[in-house]
């Protein structure tokens, strides 16, 4: 045990040996990178009348600049816009665009829930909010977020049947921005707005859901017939209840009068005894 002790005693002498040498090779790093940094500032500053134009750039209000400094983000947010100066030697300048921006989701093969194929197509528009994070976490901000609407369309609608991706389109695309969202803001990006653009089904399924509309539709028309006839033959019975055998007859000569006399009609003349004897039957 007392070598075994002794080992441990070697191994973090070393190893705070190795880290004492990151800082001091850290610091001298960034030491030297404060001298190159004062050196092109006396620089810049003794030959500023020819210097200012490669160290003066001008920053569009719609946009936003990251500033790496000998490979180090320039402490504080993203300058601009305006005029900004740098140091053209030792500065990489990262340009975002803080506009909105909108890309269409190429159409997606999707199987629904209930076992439907679907091809949907989506429009997504996004902006940067963070441009240090949009240009420091994400490699291509612009790909990863249509990558990440392509995934998220197919998750999100898989997850529901075909009639609520018919019936509920807003509360889908509600749902998938949310999604959008919480993944995409780490990179410092806002999902504004998410709308499925189109929903394309198989033919032989179009077919039948059209056959299924027009079968709902006659099968609707054919009970409002009948029950316009029912409510018509009720009005009719007691219409006829209240009407004396006078009433009859005199219902009978207009019935009569409003024929046609140029159609093929054959008329049956019957006496109106015969009325008489069947109200009879009915007291």
């Amino acid at each position: 045990m007392p070598g075994f002790n002794r080992v441990g005693v070697l191994c973090a002498d070393e190893f705070d040996a190795e880290s004492d040498g990151g800082r001091r090779s850290n610091g001298a790093v960034e030491v030297f990178g404060a001298v190159l940094t004062l050196l092109s500032a006396a620089f810049i500053l003794l030959t500023f009348p020819l210097t200012a134009w490669m160290c003066a750039k001008v920053v569009q209000e719609y946009e936003s600049v990251v500033i790496f400094r000998l490979g180090r983000v320039v402490k504080g947010r993203a300058k601009g816009p305006g005029l900004l100066w740098f140091i053209p030697w030792l500065d990489v300048i990262r340009k975002v665009d803080l506009r909105t921006v909108s890309f269409n989701v190429r159409p997606q093969e999707i199987l629904t829930a209930d076992g439907v194929p679907l091809m949907v197509d989506a429009i997504v528009f996004y902006r940067v909010v963070d441009p240090l994070l949009w240009v420091m976490q994400v490699q291509n901000g612009y790909q990863a977020t249509v990558k990440l609407a392509q995934t998220t369309l197919r998750a999100t609608l898989g997850a529901n049947t075909l009639m609520d991706v018919l019936t509920h389109r807003p509360g889908i695309a509600k749902r998938m921005e949310e999604v959008l969202y919480r993944v995409s803001r780490l990179w410092g990006v806002r999902v504004e707005q998410v709308e499925l653009k189109d929903l394309t089904l198989p033919v032989r399924l179009q077919r039948c859901m059209a056959a299924e509309a027009e079968a709902a539709r006659t099968a609707r028309a054919k009970m409002i017939v009948a029950e316009g006839e029912v409510k018509a033959s009720c009005a009719l019975m007691e219409a006829a209840s209240g009407l004396s055998s006078v009433a009859f007859h005199l219902r009978y000569l207009q019935s009569m009068s409003s024929v046609p006399s140029g159609t093929s009609v054959v008329v049956c003349c019957l006496p109106i005894e015969l009325l008489d004897v069947f109200i009879s039957q009915q007291d």
